[in-house]
């Protein structure tokens, strides 16, 4: 991984880092018994745990052990809200992001990736914004495409991402902003083996579901949830060998365009929760360190390496852990559809069974 300390400690277990990683056990394990909340905790970590990568718990409770941040700039990407530092990720979700802007600048001409957020270096409850992400396995990618410039800092921190919704209509799909190939974006995302969910707003679901003239077979993996008409989600699998690592339930069989889909579209999801006359909100409460995995206080007082540059995903990191091509691969399935119009490409092959 490039880690110097983290490559010492797994050859000999020296007494100085065993003596740095008590103390750090020992500062953590002090904050969490004063009622810190973990997204502080883990929010105060501005570079990664020097160990072997790892994803520990849920998508939505646990932490992340080895992440890697993707460079601020690639070919087919740029990274959107530097100042949060969350583009960090597991080292297969951040390999797979890069390989999904490849293929879609060069099969589908998509200008590259604007990212939104990935992880916190250490994982972990963020201080604002999201439930989930926690584990290095999530990412958020706009909808806007990237421009033809590299975007300045202040630029990345300003811009905002554009909405798929027509204004003053009830989830609907703005015919003047949605493309086909925003189609084909989000459906060449759900197609990689390794991806387990992409989410989307309800409307943006219908419209798949109404205009996809393509191999549908993981039309069910995208699935409506609350906002994302800016954005869409891509949620990875468990890596191989992230024992603690636990995964989502496979996606229902079919393509999802059914009751499920319906209900978004009745008064149900958007009502207001019921409460009784002078009833004060729950006030809330915040994950503490003691409700994430006991690995997690590991990977909170763990070594962290010399520097961001050296825990940046490059190309020699690039080489070890590849994304492996599949049997049928995307350029072989987009490649022989070229000419055909973008809706009618074929979804990448190949794809696991659905339930």
């Amino acid at each position: 991984m490039g880690f110097e300390l983290a490559a010492a400690f797994r050859r000999c277990g020296s007494a100085m880092l065993g003596l740095i990683v008590g103390a750090s056990l020992l500062a953590t394990d002090a904050a969490s018994a004063d009622g810190t909340p973990a997204k502080e905790l883990f929010g105060a970590k501005a570079l990664p745990a020097a160990m072997a990568p790892s994803s520990y718990g849920f998508y939505a409770k646990g932490c992340l052990a080895g992440g890697v941040a993707i460079p601020t700039d690639g070919p087919t990407w740029q990274a959107m809200r530097l100042s949060r530092n969350r583009r960090w990720g597991h080292p297969e979700m951040i390999a797979l992001i890069e390989r999904f802007s490849q293929d879609a600048a060069e099969k589908i001409g998509w200008p590259g990736l604007l990212l939104g957020d990935i992880s916190q270096p250490r994982g972990g409850p963020m201080t604002s914004g999201h439930a989930s992400h926690q584990i290095g396995l999530d990412a958020d990618i706009w909808l806007t495409p990237m421009p033809q410039r590299t975007l300045s800092y202040d630029e990345r921190e300003s811009i905002s991402a554009t909405s798929m919704l027509q204004k003053n209509k009830f989830l609907t799909v703005d015919p003047s902003i949605w493309t086909p190939a925003h189609a084909q974006l989000i459906m060449m995302a759900a197609s990689y083996p390794q991806v387990e969910r992409v989410f989307v707003n309800p409307a943006i679901k219908k419209k798949l579901c109404d205009t996809w003239k393509g191999n549908r077979s993981a039309l069910g993996k995208v699935r409506p949830i609350y906002g994302h008409d800016y954005h869409f989600h891509i949620r990875m699998k468990c890596p191989e060998g992230s024992v603690g690592c636990k995964g989502q339930a496979r996606v229902p069989a079919g393509d999802g365009c059914d009751k499920s889909l319906a209900w978004w579209f009745t008064d149900a999801p958007w009502a207001k929760p019921k409460k009784k006359p002078g009833e004060k909100p729950p006030k809330p409460k915040f994950a503490k360190l003691a409700d994430l995995p006991k690995a997690c206080a590991m990977v909170l007082g763990g070594p962290a390496p010399t520097s961001e540059q050296e825990a940046t995903y490059g190309t020699a990191y690039r080489a070890a852990t590849a994304v492996p091509a599949a049997a049928t691969s995307i350029e072989a399935v987009i490649g022989a559809a070229a000419a055909a119009p973008l809706e009618n490409i074929p979804v990448p092959l190949p794809r696991p069974a659905l339930q």
